[in-house]
């Protein structure tokens, strides 16, 4: 759970991983409110999904966001490490409408506890070496596809034909292919369709006072 990157960071980084859908904002969340009165911001690896707002409609919609490449993970590492080393950092917002990365207005400013969730959150290397705990939140496919079609069909205005026709020619062949071996990277494998708060409550105890008071 020891950093290995080179330069010693100001902040702590917990990052999130799992399935899609498979509740690791709601335990991102939970674990901020387990930490308690510190400095807790959390962010998604989302957020710096490539720009494909120049691409043709019928390309861009064609586009395997379920695959590691879709992330623009050079540019997340570099806010990682800023903000890790102290530096403010504008989050970018995402638009997965138009497919439209921009300048967002969220701002995060010597943080103590760097929350970052995100399906991918434990598979890039250089990622896992800055953080402190890795946390995999392990959910059952049925309640994920549940979760997503819900999601997508609400937030994203898909029909619950293309959430399917995308669930069954990409998410879950990616999810198998390079979600689901991430868990080997974790530290604690939490069950995400079950009451978890027992789990959290047992890293309470790390989070706040191993993380926190003698990092």
């Amino acid at each position: 759970m020891q950093q290995t990157d080179t330069e010693r960071a100001k902040a702590h980084l917990i990052l999130i991983g799992g399935g899609t859908c498979s509740g690791k904002t709601t335990i991102a969340k939970a674990i901020g409110r387990k930490i308690g009165d510190t400095g807790i911001s959390i962010i998604s690896h989302d957020n710096y999904y490539l720009d494909l707002s120049h691409l043709p409609p019928e390309e861009s919609t064609n586009i395997n966001f379920d695959h590691p490449d879709a992330i623009d993970h050079e540019y997340l590492l570099s806010d990682v490490r800023k903000m890790l080393s102290g530096k403010a950092v504008r989050i970018p917002d995402y638009d997965f409408i138009t497919f439209k990365r921009t300048e967002g207005t969220t701002y995060v400013d010597k943080a103590e506890v760097i929350i970052l969730e995100g399906i991918f959150a434990l598979y890039y290397a250089r990622l896992l070496g800055l953080a402190d705990l890795k946390i995999y939140v392990d959910t059952d496919a049925d309640l994920r596809l549940s979760r997503r079609i819900q999601r997508d069909i609400q937030d994203r205005g898909y029909e619950v034909r293309t959430v399917l026709q995308k669930y069954n020619e990409t998410v879950k062949p990616m999810h198998e292919a390079f979600i689901e071996p991430t868990k080997k990277n974790a530290d604690f494998i939490v069950p995400g369709e079950r009451e978890y708060d027992r789990v959290l409550s047992m890293l309470k105890s790390y989070l706040k006072y191993e993380l926190i008071n003698k990092g």
